[in-house]
């Protein structure tokens, strides 16, 4: 369980995160866009796990990998961000959010335990 503390700093990440992206981002993916879907920061702030999202991209694992071969510069830019509002800039790790591959893959199986209990229902 995450402390009051931890989400507002995460808050605080995320938000200028997305702002690093947004300007700077197509010269660590160009053609693609990235989101923060999440970050989640340790108890003592000084790892932070930020979970991304990707648009236009053909292999979201390469696209992370990217992403996490520029982690110090990206850390950097979010130091000179935050450093009134932080003692420590967190080491940053990428990793591809796959909720909504997730959630499709849910759908697609209740679509299919729907389809075959219709066809149950029809043969009965």
């Amino acid at each position: 369980m995450e402390s009051k503390r931890q989400q507002k700093f995460a808050g605080i990440i995320q938000k200028e995160l997305a702002a690093i992206f947004q300007r700077e981002g197509a010269a660590y993916l160009p053609n693609t866009l990235v989101t923060i879907t999440k970050v989640r920061v340790s108890p003592d702030l000084a790892v932070a796990k930020v979970y991304l999202s990707f648009l236009n991209t053909n292999n979201t694992t390469l696209s992370v990998a990217e992403v996490n071969s520029h982690a110090g510069e990206i850390r950097y830019k979010l130091g000179a961000r935050i450093r009134h509002q932080a003692r420590v800039i967190p080491t940053l790790t990428f990793f591809v959010d796959d909720t909504n591959e997730y959630v499709e893959h849910m759908d697609r199986l209740f679509d299919k335990i729907s389809k075959d209990r219709k066809e149950n229902d029809g043969n009965s």
